[in-house]
């Protein structure tokens, strides 16, 4: 209970979450880094006290450093910042719930400095998985997942072999528009796209999750975490969010990890493991729900977990292209220059317009990575 961490993301919702769970277990705090939420920054540097805080927005520095002039905290800016924060000797452990692929080099730093990573970063896996994971292995870290779905096969595999691992079944809510044809998608607006039913995410992780692209990341970095190949990976429609995801070992046996809706159960599993302590959820109550209900996806309509899931089995840049043109795409539609159903439409196109190319290290992944913003852009523009 006494470890010490680095809250990279910490005014979003995972990390939020995540400083509650550490008030609530006597975790120390030593750093925050943030986007650009100055206000909220400052109420938890002032609240938790760090060593150290991190705005991201080099444009927002100054304003950041005038409010906490009176604290001892000292104040980085940019992504020098996010490194340095990430690499501090005081780590147990960095959690990582920045979003986009600003995380994957922070990720890198750490694991470099030995320092074992709670990650809720997506991108960390789906654009530099090969890099991390070896990285990873070479350095003796530690890599324990926040998604709720991975947390669940996490959880699910403990007390088992990791050989005896035949198959990994993943679950999805669906979004808000499970079971909508092509023809209706087309009249989606981004108040409804915003209003998932089950979860209350940041903008982007919303929109990602309306297209079913958030299945196709988790599809990805599933068979980083678990060595798995794509066709060990399933994924079945659970509207309900109670099944949180599963496994299947060699003898057919299916074992599931089930509860609430709610991330702080793999928040607090992810930075307390092996340890499970009382958590400030809500008990799972399976009469309440009645009926729980499965069935598949449309990877016919929903292009994006489609383009994903092809991009995986493609390897080498395809999974960071795919993922790098889906961010571009999401900003344009929350910034209303292109519909929602185009969002897929301009993410499966970078399949085709790119050749195959491998990754071999940082540079390989930002070379990918522009390569496929320009690419929406160009299209966007």
């Amino acid at each position: 209970m006494n470890k010490k961490l680095s809250v990279l993301g910490s005014t979003g919702s995972i990390g939020t979450q995540s400083l509650e769970i550490c008030e609530k277990h006597g975790m120390e705090i030593v750093a925050l880094a943030a986007h650009s939420s100055v206000e909220l920054l400052e109420e938890q540097v002032r609240k938790f006290s760090p060593k150290y805080v991190c705005i991201y927005r080099e444009d927002k520095y100054a304003e950041l450093k005038q409010r906490l002039s009176d604290t001892s905290a000292q104040v980085l800016c940019g992504m020098e910042g996010l490194c340095r924060i990430a690499e501090l000797e005081e780590n147990d452990i960095v959690l990582n719930s920045v979003v986009g692929m600003v995380g994957l080099l922070p990720t890198l730093t750490a694991i470099n400095a030995g320092k074992d990573i709670a990650l809720a970063n997506k991108e960390t896996l789906v654009a530099g998985g090969e890099l991390v994971m070896k990285l990873a292995a070479e350095k003796g870290v530690k890599i324990y997942p926040i998604d709720s779905e991975h947390s669940a096969v996490f959880q699910c595999l403990q007390g088992n072999k990791r050989s005896q691992l035949k198959n990994m079944i993943l679950t999805a809510s669906g979004g808000p528009f499970y079971g909508y044809t092509y023809d209706q998608l087309k009249n989606v607006t981004k108040a409804q796209a915003l209003h998932h039913p089950n979860w209350e995410m940041g903008n982007k992780i919303t929109i990602d999750s309306a297209t079913l692209m958030n299945k196709g990341l988790e599809f990805i970095e599933a068979k980083w975490l678990f060595d798995l190949r794509p066709d060990q990976i399933q994924i079945v429609v659970h509207p309900q969010s109670v099944i949180h995801s599963a496994v299947e070992f060699n003898d057919n046996a299916v074992i599931a990890q089930l509860g609430v809706p709610d991330m702080k159960i793999p928040i607090q599993y992810a930075l307390l493991y092996p340890e499970r302590v009382e958590c400030p959820t809500k008990r799972l109550s399976l009469t309440d729900y009645g009926t729980l209900t499965f069935g598949k996806p449309d990877l016919e309509t929903f292009k994006c977990l489609s383009t994903a899931i092809k991009a995986i089995e493609r390897g080498g840049a395809y999974p960071c292209l795919v993922n790098s043109a889906n961010e571009e795409a999401v900003g344009a539609f929350l910034r209303d220059e292109i519909e929602f159903i185009q969002i897929g439409e301009i993410v499966s196109s970078v399949l085709d317009k790119f050749p195959a190319a491998e990754i071999r290290n940082y540079d390989d992944v930002m070379e990918a990575d522009k390569k496929a913003r320009d690419h929406v852009r160009s299209l966007v523009g």
